[in-house]
C-alpha cells in the first residue's frame, strides 16, 4: 500500500503548478484564470497528510499581488512552491524504498483514443512519475476498441506485481460502458479513486476511501497548504460531475465547510456564489465566473482547462 501512496502523491505535485485566485475586492470585470487542472492526489490515509488540516498545519508560501487598471487587486498563490516540496519528499521516499527493497512504485495508464486534452493529462502524469523516479506504463487503445480490449488491458496490469496503481483516462468513448470498466479496477490499485466503494466511502461519515479523486484532493491540498482555513467557511462548487464537482463538495464537507453546489438547473448562481468564501469552478465553461459574482476576499480555484481568445495573465 505504501507504493500505491507514493504513486498517488508523486502525481500531485504536477497539478499544483497552477494558480489560485484570492480576490481582495469584488472585481467588476471578467476573471479568466490559468487552468488549474489538478492531476493526482494522496488519499486521506497517506503518509504525512492528516485527515483534517488547519492553516497552522502548513508552511507560509509566497504569493504575488497583481494590480488591474480599475485599481482592484487579486493575490495569486503559485502552486509550484507546494508542488516542488511534495515531489522532493516523494523522490526521497522512492529512493529510500529502492535502496531498502530494490523495488520502486509503478503506475499504469489506460488511454482510449486520441483526445488532445487526455493526451495532455497523460503526458503530465508520466512526466510526474519520471521526475519522482516512479515506473510508468501506458496502454494506448484505438478509439474504436472493444470493451473486452480495455478489460484485458486492466487484467494485465492487475496481474503485474510491478504495477501498484492503475488509471483509466476519462472520458471514454460513448460505446464503452464507463461504469463497468471503472468497477473492474481492483480497489487496491484504484489510485484515481473512482471505484464505487472508494466514492461511497468518501460520501459516508466515519468511512475512509483508500484513494480520493485527484482534482478534488488537489483543490483541498492547494487551499490548506496556502494557509486557507476551510472549517466554518461557506463554499460553492460550480459543477457536479463524478470526477470533480461531486467529490470536491464531499471533501469540503469533510473539512467542515458549508457547501452549496451550482449546476445547470440552479437559479441565480451568481447570487449563491456571491455569498461564498471559497468558490471552486468545475463546470468546464470558460469565462463562467465573473468578478461581479465574487465578494471581497473570496478564494477562487479554477479547475477547468478551456482555450480562450483573451485572458488575464496571472
Amino acid at each position: 500500500m505504501q507504493s500505491d501512496h507514493c504513486v498517488h502523491m508523486a502525481l500531485l505535485y504536477k497539478s499544483l503548478s497552477r494558480k489560485v485566485l484570492l480576490t481582495s475586492a469584488a472585481m467588476k470585470r471578467r476573471i479568466t484564470t490559468d487552468a488549474c487542472q489538478i492531476l493526482m492526489s494522496p488519499s486521506l490515509t497517506s503518509i504525512d497528510f492528516p485527515d483534517i488540516w488547519t492553516s497552522s498545519s502548513c508552511s507560509d508560501y509566497s504569493s504575488i499581488t497583481k494590480s488591474y487598471d480599475d485599481q482592484q487587486t487579486a493575490t495569486v498563490i503559485d502552486g509550484r512552491v507546494i508542488a516542488e516540496e511534495i515531489t522532493s519528499g516523494i523522490t526521497s521516499e522512492v529512493r529510500r524504498m529502492k535502496n531498502a527493497t530494490g523495488n520502486i512504485p509503478g503506475l499504469a495508464v489506460i488511454m482510449v483514443g486520441q483526445r488532445r486534452d487526455s493526451q495532455t493529462y497523460v503526458r503530465n502524469k508520466i512526466a510526474a512519475c519520471e521526475e519522482a523516479g516512479i515506473k510508468s506504463e501506458i496502454s494506448n487503445l484505438p478509439e474504436d476498441c472493444t470493451e473486452d480490449q480495455v478489460l484485458n488491458a486492466l487484467s494485465r496490469f492487475h496481474e503485474d506485481p510491478s504495477i501498484h496503481g492503475i488509471l483509466v483516462q476519462l472520458p471514454l468513448p460513448q460505446h464503452l460502458d464507463e461504469s463497468k470498466i471503472l468497477n473492474s479496477v481492483h480497489l487496491e490499485k484504484d489510485v484515481d479513486g473512482f471505484h464505487p466503494l472508494n466514492m461511497g466511502n468518501l460520501a459516508m461519515r466515519g468511512r475512509e476511501p483508500l484513494f480520493l479523486p485527484c482534482t478534488p484532493k488537489g483543490c483541498i491540498e492547494l487551499l490548506i497548504r496556502s494557509g486557507v482555513e476551510i472549517t466554518g467557511k461557506r463554499a460553492v462548487v460550480i459543477g457536479r460531475s463524478n470526477i470533480v464537482g461531486l467529490p470536491t463538495s464531499l471533501l469540503l464537507q469533510r473539512h467542515h465547510a458549508t457547501v452549496s453546489i451550482v449546476h445547470a438547473f440552479t437559479r441565480n448562481p451568481e447570487q449563491i456564489a456571491r455569498e461564498a468564501d471559497i468558490v471552486v469552478a468545475a463546470a468546464g465553461v470558460p469565462n463562467l465566473v465573473r468578478g461581479s459574482w465574487l465578494k471581497p476576499g473570496a478564494i477562487v480555484i479554477d479547475v477547468g482547462t478551456n482555450p480562450v481568445e483573451t485572458s488575464v495573465c496571472i
